[in-house]
């Protein structure tokens, strides 16, 4: 990420902290806050899981998030990965069902991600010259291992640490998938 969208990052996980706090203490008004902040990243992150279905899943998701809110303890960043990890068992949950009722499930990702280094200008090109719904493509054409964690990542806004938590996995591995993904992801756009 660049340095205009870390400032973001880090003025948005502000808002969201003290929106969290609020809403912990009963403030409906600030979990709306907390959901506008959250909602689009969480979505998309969710498109890229389960493609159609994620609308479903993150009704799923926010529904949990709602009933445990009040046992969460942290910052906005946290709650970016907490509610990430939530969304991310929801969508596992959706694609086991799935599967049971259908062997055909191209979109499904497996948690073998990888995290971007937070200074790497590929993927702030590759990413501004795309629609959302391009990129959601091309990512979902990244093996597995790639695509989730550039889904955290660049859409979710999570740090490399805070997605690996998320996916249980070392911070190296999700560093060089996250690389090897946008590489991929340039030279599919030959930025």
């Amino acid at each position: 990420m660049g340095q205009e969208d870390q400032a973001g990052h880090v003025e948005s996980d502000k808002r969201l902290g003290a929106a969290v706090a609020r809403a912990q203490d009963g403030d409906e008004t600030a979990f709306m806050v907390v959901y506008r902040i959250v909602q689009p990243g969480l979505l998309g992150y969710l498109h890229g899981l389960v493609g159609q279905g994620a609308e479903e899943v993150a009704s799923e998701a926010w529904h949990e998030i709602a009933r445990d809110l009040d046992r969460f303890q942290g910052n906005g960043a946290g709650f970016r990965g907490w509610s990430a990890a939530i969304a991310r068992r929801r969508a596992l949950d959706h694609l086991r069902r799935s599967r049971s009722r259908s062997s055909a499930t191209a979109t499904a990702l497996e948690p073998e991600m990888a995290e971007i280094p937070s200074s790497h200008s590929t993927c702030d090109r590759v990413l501004a010259s795309l629609s959302t719904d391009h990129v959601l493509t091309l990512i979902r054409g990244l093996p597995r291992d790639q695509a989730e964690v550039v889904l955290l990542r660049v859409v979710v806004g999570l740090d490399g640490p805070a997605a690996a938590r998320v996916l249980g996995k070392r911070p190296r591995a999700v560093r060089a998938a996250a690389c090897q993904g946008l590489r991929r992801l340039a030279r599919q756009l030959a930025v």
